[in-house]
C-alpha cells in the first residue's frame, strides 16, 4: 500500500528531496526551512563581529567564514522547525511553514538541516580556525538541544536563556579573524542577550494567541500581559546603557555613542508606550497592542542601528578620519 493510501487522499503529500521534477515553489520551501528573515539579522551582527575585530582576514576567507555563519544559523532554524511541527501547525504565524503544512517530509527536512549543521561547522574550521568552528557549533547546538528541546515548551523564562543562541554570531566573526575572544564580542553577546527579551515580547503580546492555542508557555500566556509589559520596560532599563558600554570602555568612539544613546532613548521611550498603552485590569490591549508591534518594529530599527553605527565608527576610526 503506498503512502498517498495510507493517508488518504486528501493528506498534504510530503516531498521527497530528490524528487525528479523540483520547482520553484518547492525550491521556495526549501530556503524557507532556514528562516531566512532570521538569517539576515544573524548573519548581519556575524559581519560585524568580523569587521571590527583586530587582525586581517582575506576577503574569499572572510566570506566563506559570513556564509558558514548564515548556512549554520539556517540549520538550526531547519531542525528547530522539524521539532516544532506540531506546534507551528496550530499557530496562524506558522502554520504554512513547509513541514507544519506538510509539503516536505520530516526526515527529509530534519537530514537537510543535519547536514547543513555539519557542513558549516567543518568548512568554518577548514577555511578560519577550528575555535571559531567550536563556536559555531556551540550556537547551533545551544538553538536546537537547549532552546528549542529543553526551555520552549517547559518555562516562560525560554527567550530570556534562549536568547543566547542569536548572541553568538558576532563573538563567531571576531573568533574567526583572531582565534581568541575578547572584551567587545562579550559585550555585544550581552547586547544582543538584553535585546531578545524586550524584542521577543512585544511579538508575544500581540500572537498570545497563537501561543496560548499551542500550549506555548510564553511570558503573556503564563503571566499576563501586564506582567510582560512591565517586563519589556525592565529589560530595556538594562540593555540602555548596555549599549554604551563600549564608547564608556574606550572600545568605541563618539560616533557609536551618539548613536547608542539616541537608538537607546527610542527603544526605552516605545517600552514606555508599551507600558502606557490603554488596557484593561489584566493588560490586554484595548487598541490592538499598537504600541508592541511599533516596539517590535523599532528593536529591529535599534540593533541593526547599534550594530552599524559601531562599523562605522570603527571604519571611520581606522582609516584616521576620527
Amino acid at each position: 500500500m503506498s503512502d498517498l493510501m495510507r493517508r488518504g487522499a486528501t493528506a498534504p503529500l510530503a516531498v521527497s528531496p530528490l524528487h525528479a521534477t523540483t520547482d520553484w515553489s518547492e525550491l521556495r520551501d526549501w530556503f524557507a526551512l532556514l528562516k531566512p528573515r532570521v538569517m539576515t539579522l544573524v548573519v548581519f551582527s556575524g559581519l560585524v563581529g568580523l569587521l571590527v575585530a583586530p587582525g586581517h582576514i582575506h576577503p574569499v576567507l572572510g566570506a566563506v567564514a559570513i556564509l558558514c555563519i548564515a548556512v549554520g544559523a539556517g540549520a538550526a532554524g531547519c531542525i528547530n522547525m522539524w521539532y516544532e511541527r506540531d506546534i507551528d501547525a496550530l499557530m496562524r504565524r506558522t502554520a504554512r511553514r513547509p513541514m507544519a503544512a506538510g509539503r516536505i517530509a520530516p526526515e527529509a527536512g530534519l537530514a537537510y538541516g543535519v547536514i547543513l549543521a555539519g557542513l558549516s561547522v567543518a568548512l568554518m574550521g577548514l577555511a578560519t580556525n577550528w575555535a571559531a568552528a567550536g563556536w559555531l557549533l556551540g550556537s547551533i547546538l545551544f538553538y536546537v538541544l537547549i532552546y528549542t528541546v529543553w526551555l520552549k515548551r517547559r518555562t516562560p523564562q525560554n527567550i530570556v536563556i534562549g536568547g543566547a543562541a542569536g548572541a553568538f554570531p558576532p563573538i563567531i566573526g571576531w573568533v574567526a579573524v583572531t582565534g581568541h575572544l575578547d572584551v567587545l564580542p562579550l559585550i555585544l553577546f550581552a547586547i544582543v542577550f538584553a535585546w531578545t527579551p524586550p524584542h521577543f515580547w512585544s511579538l508575544s503580546l500581540w500572537a498570545h494567541e497563537d501561543y496560548e492555542r499551542a500550549g506555548v508557555p510564553m511570558l503573556p500566556v503564563v503571566a499576563g500581559a501586564r506582567e510582560t509589559r512591565r517586563q519589556i520596560m525592565l529589560y530595556t532599563v538594562v540593555l540602555a546603557p548596555l549599549g554604551l558600554l563600549p564608547t564608556l570602555l574606550g572600545l568605541a568612539g563618539w560616533v557609536y555613542g551618539v548613536y547608542a544613546i539616541s537608538l537607546g532613548a527610542g527603544f526605552l521611550f516605545h517600552a514606555w508606550r508599551v507600558l502606557r498603552e490603554p488596557q484593561d485590569a489584566t493588560g490586554v490591549s484595548l487598541v490592538r497592542d499598537a504600541a508592541a508591534r511599533a516596539a517590535f518594529r523599532f528593536s529591529l530599527l535599534h540593533l541593526a542601528g547599534l550594530l552599524g553605527a559601531l562599523t562605522l565608527d570603527h571604519w571611520l576610526r581606522t582609516t584616521g578620519i576620527l
